[in-house]
């Protein structure tokens, strides 16, 4: 039997009474699940205690069948018979009208007619909405800004808002990068002030956004996570991995996913389109022989370079050969995702001046500040660019600690 519980089971265990006799809309994909697998839409739906009349898309769709950045659609499922409203459609904001006038809302679109509206959806408004989605503690994956939008709109009208908490699966004691500027750098991938690594659940976040950036508060509760400490890694915690997402395969690529993720802002590959996204990085005009010598002799903490060539099959380089790296963690503890990729960027940098580029825009964007980028475009050392977010962090540390609800100890 696993040592932790998810959010969904303490709920469905202990916290029925919050949903009985009411309208429920659930936020989910894949990775609400069970211990047993058994998908949190199929245990809501079947439980005779919870009335579930509508479903939520983050990014990739509920049943995870969109690839990053693509169009989710508005749909009825077939199984569940139930609709389901897309927040990574036209809008990455819900409309007020898919949580209070959900009747009106289905028949608004040109897909739907009254022979394929659910029975059980012809209502109008939610009473409560429940989240239930494994994030993956950085700051650029995109679940936790949709559940901030969502807690939104439910403060807005009147609906209440519940988290399923789940493990923070790289750990909930490392903190890394810089904190968002706020509010000019906010987007949908980075909403609030926090660190790219912010070694916080979603739970967590939740309570943190809910208090410190909304005018209006949500009527918010969450169903926390039992027999999970701080210092656990996902692989801790007899939980299965299930895909958060497509290119989330493992949890070692969640790892190195805090500081890999901003090669997405360069024209170097980070791996889409191959078998170990975000492990493997390159390009057709790099050599992975002099890349990983580069590297190596760094003496990065934790980690190793090893040179690969791939070929990706979509995203950037599709069906080009590229040499480049993997990384091979060694030690996760004392490995340090963003101050690698820092490295990793600088060093690509330094070896093919002439073909290396920045992606400004998006990588600002993903960053949370431009400053990052002019530093490497000036030369500056990461050593020195990684100190001066040494204080900010420290300060987001003690402004995070009201909001945390697991120790680093089990407590007895």
């Amino acid at each position: 039997m696993s040592p932790v519980k998810p959010g969904v089971e303490v709920f469905l265990e202990k916290h029925l009474n919050l949903v009985q006799g009411k309208k429920v809309g659930l936020v989910t994909n894949p990775s609400g699940c069970t211990r047993g697998l058994k998908s949190t839409v199929e245990v809501f739906y079947e439980s005779p205690d919870i009335n579930l009349v509508a479903l939520y898309s983050p990014e990739h769709g509920v049943r995870g069948n969109a690839q990053a950045g693509e169009y989710v659609p508005f749909v009825i499922d077939e199984k569940f018979n139930l609709p389901v409203f897309s927040l990574y459609g036209q809008s990455r904001k819900p409309e007020k009208d898919m949580m209070t006038n959900i009747d009106a809302f289905m028949r608004s679109f040109d897909t739907v007619n009254d022979e394929k509206i659910p029975q059980a959806s012809m209502v109008k408004n939610l009473d409560v909405l429940v989240f239930d989605i494994q994030d993956i503690g950085t700051r650029i994956y995109t679940y936790a800004a949709t559940m901030a939008y969502c807690m939104r709109v439910c403060a807005e009208n009147g609906i209440k808002f519940i988290v399923l908490d789940r493990p923070n699966p790289v750990n909930g004691t490392d903190l890394e990068g810089p904190l968002l500027e706020y509010p000019e750098y906010s987007s949908f991938l980075g909403l609030y002030p926090i660190p790219v690594r912010h070694g916080m659940t979603v739970g967590e976040l939740a309570l943190f956004y809910n208090d410190n950036f909304f005018e209006k508060k949500a009527t918010l509760t969450v169903v926390p996570v039992e027999g999970w400490i701080r210092t656990m890694w996902y692989d801790e915690t007899g939980l299965p991995w299930i895909f958060p997402s497509p290119n989330m395969p493992t949890l070692e690529t969640a790892i190195v996913y805090p500081g890999q993720v901003f090669l997405e802002g360069t024209n170097v590959s980070e791996g889409r389109g191959t078998t170990h996204p975000f492990e493997l990085f390159g390009a057709p005009w790099i050599d992975g022989y002099d890349l990983c010598l580069r590297l190596n002799r760094l003496n990065l903490p934790g980690v190793r370079f090893r040179e690969a060539w791939f070929t990706p099959t979509f995203s950037k380089y599709t069906g080009e050969r590229c040499g480049g790296a993997q990384i091979h963690i060694l030690d996760r503890k004392n490995f340090r995702p963003f101050s690698v990729s820092l490295y990793v960027i600088k060093t690509i940098q330094d070896l093919y001046p002439e073909k290396f580029q920045f992606y400004e825009e998006y990588f600002d964007k993903i960053m949370g500040t431009a400053q990052v980028r002019l530093s490497l475009i000036n030369g500056k050392n990461v050593e020195d660019i990684l100190a001066v977010y040494e204080v900010e962090l420290k300060e987001f540390s003690k402004r995070r600690a009201p909001y945390l609800l697991y120790g680093s100890e089990r407590r007895h």
